[in-house]
């Protein structure tokens, strides 16, 4: 299981100390996950917020994004046909096969962007059908 984590602080609504959010999403028994849960030092309190198999909210992916950056994924190599890739893409994100299209165009160029977790789970669905690609960290371009 590949997963990342990123703490958040925040005021506790019971006891209005310091509690602490812990988002996490990674990859498990072939599915892309995430899970959310809280716990106050102060008074105990915690609990689980959510989990699913669906994409993950946007604020859990923006915490994410905060903590490990953003990661690229781009197809690693020539690809002799089209079809491995956008069956693969269709399959996992459920886009239609102009979108397909799209998205590929897009892998053998710059990349996709997202969590580390999302870029190693499509790249796990792309290896299954025989596309090679890698996953790297997107570095910041130089400051103005």
């Amino acid at each position: 299981m590949t997963g990342y984590t990123a703490r958040v602080e925040a005021r506790c609504g019971d006891c209005g100390g310091t509690k602490v959010r812990q988002v996490n999403q990674y990859v498990q028994h072939g599915r892309l996950r995430w899970d959310a849960e809280f716990s106050c030092d102060s008074c105990g309190s915690g609990g689980c917020e959510g989990f699913g198999t669906d994409p993950a909210p946007e604020d859990i992916r923006r915490a994410l994004l905060v903590r490990h950056g953003p990661s690229r994924l781009r197809i690693a190599g020539p690809l002799p046909s089209l079809v491995p890739a956008l069956k693969a893409l269709r399959e996992t994100l459920g886009v239609s096969l102009p979108r397909a299209r799209e998205l590929v165009a897009r892998l053998t160029d710059g990349g996709l962007t997202g969590t580390l977790a999302e870029m190693e789970y499509l790249q796990i669905r792309l290896h299954i059908r025989g596309v090679p690609s890698e996953v790297t960290p997107v570095t910041p371009g130089p400051s103005c």
